[in-house]
């Protein structure tokens, strides 16, 4: 597979300077719910040839970087070219399987733009091999891949957990460009990618889980760059923040960050406890947003009040093949559910189609023991009589026994959806009582909340003097004697 006879030992592993290198941007739906998207359709970049390294090498880590990661992946390595192939006949173009290391600096990730020039393209940043996997003797669905770090196990995945099959990066990928033998695909990385510092040993793995055929263990060893620190005169400096160390260490807790900041506080989580959804919709009318409730649900529990912040489920129409393809699994409504946080609500996009459950009594206990605030659905619910036994406030357009496959295929988490008729981002704030759901902007919450409490009061004022035998004409609304009447005793 040798495409130039290079004798140099860094690509010993696979016979020769690759053409190209294309690695895939998010593949394992473990790797997806970490990072809360789901990807319709892979996505690629490319990595130099000058990055890969030979086993047993080591990767220096930048002076002024603090976020170099590890990525154990499984590496295909092409072995006819390929152009325009298609998914039934892309794997036959592979020649081999073996270990890769998607090695990469978050500290160069917003330089990059998306790129990944300078966040993966380092030299010593891909090492490959040991060994090479014939890929005629081995099922694409039954490769696994592992890394340990310091000898501790830190990533397991296998492929029966990817988003997409293996052969469908060879086949999209030769739509666009021929694939040359001794190329290289990295096919992604499952969850349990984190930061590592020198001193630091890395070992990836690939084997075939009916077979037992092994690529060996990749090594590679983290050392301390050189003290040459990027040059500012030209280019781009290394940039850290909470938000990258999150992503790089795969976590907030990981990173021994706290908790990110909700934009619902213990306060306007109380303010709004008290506030009626009316008051609220009347307020958030007079600052022009009218389209902000979720029409057509109704609560399970209606004397129970739903204050939250949104975590979003996005459900698309159902269709055989796709429900085959995503419906099983750690699919996107387990993962919702399986992710959700105190305080949380989590919104379905059903496209108020009722005709089957979108939850039922399992996850209802799932979301409830994760501390999540409710859940609002426009779609049904399974065990309606069990969901409501559980206690967590659900809202939704009614009740039906089939199952999810009849009508839906659970298809992303983390993004905006439609539900009941309005959209609802994630991080938005949600308030339900017996008049429905509303949906709040965090940016106006607090100021939406004093104004509707503030008329409640005005309200409950108004309400004694009609009670009292007053006429409503001039009191409803208040004309100015009776403002000042009003002001007057709230003042005293």
């Amino acid at each position: 597979m040798s495409v130039d006879g290079s004798t140099d030992p860094r690509f010993a592993a696979v016979g020769g300077r690759p053409g190209k290198i294309v690695a895939v941007h998010l593949s394992y739906r473990s790797r997806a719910a970490q990072r809360g998207r789901t990807p319709r359709s892979p996505s690629y970049f490319f990595k130099a040839s000058s990055s890969v390294a030979a086993t047993g090498g080591v990767v220096e880590r930048p002076v002024g970087t603090e976020l170099l990661a590890f990525e154990g992946e499984i590496a295909l390595v092409i072995g006819a070219p390929a152009r325009r192939v298609s998914l039934a006949d892309a794997w036959n173009h592979v020649a081999a399987v073996t270990a890769a290391n998607d090695l990469g600096l978050y500290d160069l990730r917003a330089a990059d733009k998306g790129s990944n020039v300078r966040s993966k393209g380092g030299d010593g940043f891909t090492p490959l091999g040991p060994a090479l996997i014939d890929a005629r003797t081995v099922d694409p669905a039954r490769l696994r891949v592992r890394t340990w770090v310091n000898g501790e196990l830190a990533q397991d995945g296998s492929t029966d957990d990817l988003i997409f099959p293996l052969a469908q990066f060879v086949a999209d990928l030769s739509q666009h460009a021929t694939l040359e033998t001794g190329d290289v695909i990295l096919t992604g990385t499952p969850a349990g990618s984190s930061v590592i510092v020198p001193g630091d040993v890395v070992e990836v793995e690939v084997d075939a889980l009916d077979t037992g055929a092994s690529s060996g263990r990749l090594v590679t060893t983290v050392v301390a760059g050189p003290d040459v620190a990027f040059d500012p005169a030209v280019g781009s400096l290394p940039a850290a923040d909470d938000a990258q160390r999150a992503e790089a260490w795969g976590s907030r807790e990981s990173a021994g960050l706290p908790a990110a900041a909700s934009a619902l506080s213990d306060e306007l989580r109380a303010k709004l406890e008290r506030t009626p959804v009316a008051g609220l919709s009347q307020q958030l009318r007079k600052r022009g947003l009218n389209n902000v409730t979720i029409d057509g649900v109704a609560p399970l529990h209606p004397g129970a009040k739903l204050v939250g912040v949104a975590a979003t489920l996005r459900f698309v129409p159902g269709r055989e093949d796709l429900f085959t393809a995503r419906g099983g699994g750690y699919n996107a409504q387990k993962r919702a559910f399986d992710a959700v946080a105190p305080g949380e609500v989590i919104v379905i996009e059903a496209r108020g189609e009722t005709g089957s459950g979108t939850l039922g009594d399992i996850l209802a206990i799932r979301a409830h023991a994760r501390g999540a605030a409710g859940i609002v659905t426009d779609g049904g619910v399974r065990d309606a009589a069990a969901v409501t036994a559980v206690g967590i406030p659900v809202y939704t357009a009614g009740a039906h026994p089939a199952v999810l496959g009849r009508k839906h295929v659970p298809w992303e988490t983390g993004v905006a959806v439609a539900c009941g008729g309005t959209t609802v981002e994630p991080g938005d704030i949600l308030v339900g009582d017996g008049d429905g759901v509303i949906v709040i902007p965090p940016s106006l919450a607090e100021e939406v909340a004093d104004a509707a409490l503030a008329q409640e009061d005005e309200d409950a004022w108004v309400a004694a003097q009609v009670a009292a035998g007053e006429p409503v004409d001039g009191l409803f609304p208040m004309n100015a004697q009776w403002r000042t009447r009003y002001e007057s005793e709230r003042r005293s």
